[in-house]
Order: C-alpha cells, then structure tokens, then sequence
C-alpha cells in the first residue's frame, strides 16, 4: 500500500487555485487595510501546508494598476516568505519557455540557480493589474523581474481589425500526468467578445504529438479573467466560445464563489469560479464563504478538493422591503429606526455567532426598500455602531423598486453586478440613452479616453484623442480635389461627413485598436512643451505652477471658444475695425494684452474660457491653424486668454486695442461671415497650408513608437 501510494503521489499534480486578491483593497482604511493581505498570506500557507506543486492565480493580484509602495513590499514579503526554501520542485516545464514567460530570463523561476524557490506561483493579470504604459508592464511584471511569480498569459494583440491573439500552454510533466496550462490575461469584454466571432483571430496552439505522449494524452487547463454574467451579451464571454479540448476552467474577475466545478452541458469542460479572497464590494455574492481550490490532477483524471479561507473578514448582508413590515408606521420615523437597529444587532450576533470571535469587526449591509417611506440619514445612523462593525459609515443602502413585481429576475441579475462592472456602462451607452449627437468626435474614440484616463491614469487621454481627430478630419478635408471652390458652410457639412466615416470606420475596428496611443503621445507632448515647440494642458498638481500651455489642437479649441464668448458681449463690428494687423488667416486675435497681466489671469482666464464654451464645428478651427512660428503662437494664446476677461476689465480700457508687439498676430478679418477683408487671405490657401503643418508635427511621433515584437514559432517538446 505505500509503494502505490508514493506512486500515485510521483504521477499526481497538485495545483491550488486562488483569483482575484486584490492586494493592496482599502489600504488607508485604519480598519480593512490589512485583510488583503492576511487572506493572501493564509492561501500562500494553505499551499505549503498541503504540498502542493505549484500556487494557481487567476488575475488581479493587486487592487491597483500602480500598487502603492507599502502594497508592493508586503506583497514580496509574503511571497518570499512562503515561497523561498529548499522544498524540491517535483514537475518540469517542457515547453519552449521563452514563448510562455515574456521577459528578459524566459524561463520559469525554479529553474535559476541563484534562487531556492520551493513554491513556484504562476499567474495571469487581471482588469486592475493589466499591463499599461509605453512598456506596457504591469505591477506583476515587477514579482516576474524579482523572480518570485512566473507571469504568463500576456498577449500581444497583433494583427488588423479587432487583433490576432496565438494561445501557446505551458507544457507540465509530473511523472506519467502531462498537462497544457493555457493562459489568456484580462482583455476587453467587448473586443475578446469580438475576436472569438472573428475566424482565426484566437489560435489555440495544441502540443505536438510524440511516441510517448499523444495529444490526447494531455490535460488542458485554460485561466483566463473576464465577465461572466450576462446581462450584455457583448460584454462578458459566452462558455460556447470555448474549445471543445479543454478539460478544465479557472475563471477569474468574478467575486462570487462558485467554486464546485460545473460541467458546461454539450462543451465537455468544467469551470471552477473560486471568487475573491477579501469583499471589494458588499452585495450578495460576496457574503457567501470564501474557498480556494485544491486541484489534484492524475492523468486525464482530476479530483476537486475546496478549502474554506479562516482568514476573512464575517460579511452579513440583508434584504428588507419597508412596506412588508407589519410593525413600521409610514409617517413615524422612529419606529422605522428602531426596525433597523433590530435588525443591524441580529446581523452582528449572527456573525460573531458563526465566526467565533469578537476580534474582528464584522462587516454588515442592509438593502433597504422605502418604497412610500421616508429615508434616514445613513451616517448618522451608523454612528452608533462605531467599533461595532468594520464599516459604520455605510451600513445602509436605501433603494426604491417602483414595479418590484414587473421583473424579479432582472432586479436579481443587477444584483450580482460589482462596481467595477459599471464601468463596462460607457460613453456610448450613455449618449445611446441620452439621444446626444456627437458632432466632431466619436463617442468610440472618447470611450476609450476616458477608459485609459480612469484605469491607466494617462492624464493626456483627452488631448490625444481631441489632437488626433483634428488632424484626421483636416487631412480629409484638404485631400478633397474640390477643396478650391469650399465656403464655411461646404467645410461645415464635410466635417460631418468626416465623422460619419470615421464613426463606420470605428465600428469595423475595435475600440482598443485606434490609431491614437495615448501613453506614448503624453511623454512627447510633455518633451515638446519643454522645448517651447508645443505645450499641452496640464492636469497634475506638480505641473500646476507653469503659467499656460496648450498644444495646437487644443489652442485651436480654446481660440474659437473665446472668440465666441467675446462675439456675444461685443458688437462685432467694432471688433472688426479695431483689429488690424500683420495675421495670416481671419484669426480672432486681439494684440490688447499687457506684459504685467499674463502671470495674474492666464490661468482663470483659461480654464473660465475652457468650461463656459462648447465646440460647435471645426471650420473656424481651420482658420485658425496656421500661424508664423511657434514664438507667434505663443503670444497669440497669452493674448486670447487675456481676452477672456469681463466686460467690465473691457469697458475700463475703453475696449482700445495696444500696438501689436514684434510680429503678434493681428485680426484682418470682421467678426461677421461672408465679408472678408483685403488682408485676409482666403479659407482655400489656409487649407493649402495645413497638410505640411501637421505632417511636420507628427515627424517625432512616428519615431518613438515601438517596434512590433516578433512572433517566434512555437517549437517541439524540450527533452
């Protein structure tokens, strides 16, 4: 009996599975800031209690896409506690591992002799952990380069359209048990969903076969980390597009803990949901307990074990609906304060009850229905229950159900969301809804702004979007062989036929797949306004001291704002007599400002201009492009901010216009449409003129791009 079981433990892999930990949740919680990491560190013992061969993570292992530094140097010392020691690594990795582990090493971390690991961990990033930036590193890359985390599932979304992705598995051999970890990192609900429909844009690279080995041989584990739950069919991933040759699941990203494998019918495979290790948002689904996975693989054969985490913090969650409490008077309000604290006290007896110990504070929340009642202040009402639970503030949601009986089913979908499942409700649902009408930028393009705003923290999103759009729409504008004969109103009805195509051309690509790159233009931008040649708005505290910046596009944008405002406190016409001068253009500009008013008003008087108008068209914009040199540029901005001002700063001066300084750009033009002036030149020499100005300002753009990385063919099994 022993010999066959020391055999059967030689042939038997033994996996423990863990998603979504989210190191680093409520670090500044005085409270809640250590269960991240407590729940981590039970799991990271669980799999040196049991032996296990390696520890499984399925995504998001940090909370934040730039974990804090304090995130950061506790989760290497748990890692290097638990996973640094002398225990011997019983499988092997055969497979070509520079494809499989994208870094400079490319080779899994047990196999470096400088460093004793006995817990190999590999894991896959997830929506908070993705990679980002010019590098396109994740806080996961830093555990890869210090060794203690063998990170794979990192795609290169090559390829034209909506990408091309090639899923190359970790081979893993443990005595006669072979098996294909494929891993696929967290990707786009929307575009993922679109590859899978796309023939060929997701190719699963199956193992050779060899005389010892057939391809039947080998058990297939796919991690991945994306929705699950239905509610739009486009943005979660349907089990159905799942190959038929895997055999097991481990899906990450979502919290609730489903944990018992469950057959998908007519697939062949079964998937586990372990769900998250600490509650990142109180619903529901995340009051049940929480488990890990022991995966014990023999063979084409695997045995599920769960394992309960101690370590988590009691979670009470309760549904109460007002009108169904025989006891509360609709007009009495301290009768519906005492129902509450009724059933608050219940919720922490319960807890402390099944968790055995007053030490750690429970966390409690109770869904309110007040529908025809009045509500009540919730953080007062918490007040009382400080020291009582882990968060007083929020114990109570209210909620109002105006046809409860309608839809059961939905209201129970919508409760499973998450918060960071809003945030798939984008900017084209939302003007969906709204009925709004975009008319130069597509709702696509500012999706994706402000995703990497949001998520990547790119504080240039916006711009690169706005510049990139200008540009687009000018050069289609001027490749017109018509452009000669345009007035304003043939380049306002070309600008909206330039949005209809792009709009189809963003509806054949992917919103991920735009041309504009937000991380890489931001550090260009910000070396331009370095060397004066272009500047950019800045929205970081640290960059607050420079006294104005903006780039063309978005001096162009704060131009015609200006001058909108300015048209409609002035009479045009006496605008248009006192604004003489050397400009190129029928630009707006106002040579009145004074040496010792920019460091006072520039910047109010920008960011006034910049709130109190909307972009109507871009045909003034047109105007407005061309300019002598950047230093012209320049003073042309600090004078139109200085414009900016009240009419009463207007009326002081007496609205008389100062001597242009050196070659400042003057107005030749009337306010009015249709009456040009002998100076002016006219609409069709500015739009001769824009194609060399923006080809000249994109020269350093195209430079600093990174070159495409080289798909290596995937080679045999390494013996």
């Amino acid at each position: 009996m022993g010999d066959s079981s020391r055999e059967d433990e030689k042939n038997t892999l033994k996996i423990l599975v863990a998603t979504d930990c989210h190191l680093g949740y409520l670090e500044k919680d005085e409270i809640r800031r250590h269960d991240s990491f407590q729940s981590f560190e039970e799991i990271c013992s669980i799999a040196e209690k049991n032996q296990v061969d390696f520890l499984l993570l399925g995504g998001d292992l940090f909370h934040e896409n730039k974990p804090s530094r304090t995130t950061l140097v506790k989760a290497i010392e748990i890692l290097r506690r638990y996973c640094l020691n002398d225990q011997p690594v019983q499988f092997q990795v055969v497979s070509d591992q520079t494809i499989n582990f994208a870094n400079v090493f490319g080779h899994v971390n047990y196999e470096d002799p400088h460093f004793n690991v006995g817990l190999p961990v590999f894991s896959i990033h997830g929506n908070h952990d993705d990679p980002a930036g010019v590098d396109n590193l994740s806080a996961v890359d830093i555990l890869s380069a210090c060794n203690l985390v063998n990170y794979f599932g990192k795609m290169d979304l090559g390829g034209s359209g909506v990408g091309q992705i090639s899923l190359y598995p970790i081979l893993i051999r443990k005595g006669s048990t072979s098996v294909a970890l494929y891993g696929l990192g967290n990707i786009r609900d929307e575009r993922l969903n679109r590859m899978f429909q796309t023939p060929h844009a997701v190719q699963w690279m199956r193992p050779e076969a060899q005389e010892e080995c057939q391809l039947s041989d080998w058990f297939n584990i796919l991690v991945l980390h994306q929705n699950r739950v239905k509610t739009n069919p486009k943005n979660a991933i349907n089990e159905h597009f799942l190959p038929r040759f895997l055999d097991f699941i481990v899906w990450g990203h979502e919290h609730e803990c489903l944990v018992d494998p469950q057959e998908v019918p007519g697939m062949g495979f079964h998937i586990t949901q372990p769900g998250s290790s600490v509650a990142t948002s109180l619903i529901d689904g995340e009051s049940k307990p929480k488990h890990v996975l022991l995966l014990e693989i023999k063979g084409n054969q695997y045995r599920p074990t769960k394992i309960p985490l101690k370590s988590v913090r009691p979670f009470e969650y309760t549904e109460i609906v007002l009108k169904d409490e025989p006891d509360i008077d609709p007009n009495d309000q301290n009768s519906i304060l005492e129902h509450l604290d009724n059933v608050v006290r219940k919720l922490i007896e319960r807890s402390i009850a099944i968790s055995g110990s007053e030490n750690k504070l429970p966390l409690v929340r109770v869904k309110v229905d007040y529908s025809g009642f009045m509500t009540i202040n919730p953080q007062r009402f918490g007040q009382k229950y400080v020291g009582k639970v882990a968060n007083p503030q929020d114990i109570l949601i209210f909620s109002k159900s105006s046809n409860r009986g309608r839809s059961a089913v939905k209201i129970e979908e919508s409760e499973r969301l998450r918060p960071e499942e809003l945030n798939q409700q984008n900017i084209e649902a939302l003007v969906a809804e709204s009925n709004l009408k975009m008319e130069i930028l597509p709702v696509n393009d500012l999706d994706v702004a402000l995703h990497s705003f949001v998520n990547k923290d790119d504080k240039m999103a916006f711009y690169s979007c706005v510049q990139y759009n200008l540009k687009e729409t000018r050069n289609k504008i001027t490749r017109d062989s018509d452009t000669l004969k345009f007035e304003e109103e043939d380049i306002i009805l070309k600008v909206g036929e330039c949005l209809e195509e792009r709009v189809k051309e963003r509806a054949v690509q992917n919103k991920d797949d735009q041309p504009f790159s937000f991380s890489g233009q931001s550090s260009e931008i910000r070396s331009k306004s370095i060397r004066g040649i272009e500047s950019a708005v800045s929205f970081s505290d640290d960059e607050d001291t420079t006294p104005f910046s903006a780039s063309k596009s978005t001096a162009n944008k704060g131009k015609k704002e200006l001058s909108q405002s300015f048209r409609s406190s002035h009479d045009a016409s006496e605008v248009g007599k006192t604004s003489r001068g050397r400009g190129r253009g029928r630009g707006r500009g106002r040579g009145r400002a004074s040496s010792n008013l920019k460091q006072t008003t520039l910047d109010m008087g920008f960011r006034h201009s910049q709130i109190s108008s909307s972009v109507r068209s871009i045909a003034e914009d047109e105007e407005n492009v061309d300019s002598d040199s950047s230093d012209e540029k320049a003073e042309n901005e600090i004078n139109d901010v200085d414009d900016s001002l009240d009419d009463e700063t207007l009326q002081g001066k007496g609205r008389k216009r100062a001597a242009p300084r050196g070659k400042g750009r003057g107005s030749t033009s009337s306010a009015k449409r249709g009456k040009k002036s002998d100076n002016a030149p006219s609409i069709q020499r500015m739009l001769m003129n824009l194609d060399d100005e923006d080809d000249d300002d994109e020269v350093p753009k195209k430079s600093n791009k990174p070159p495409p990385r080289v798909t290596r063919n995937y080679g045999a099994l390494r013996r």
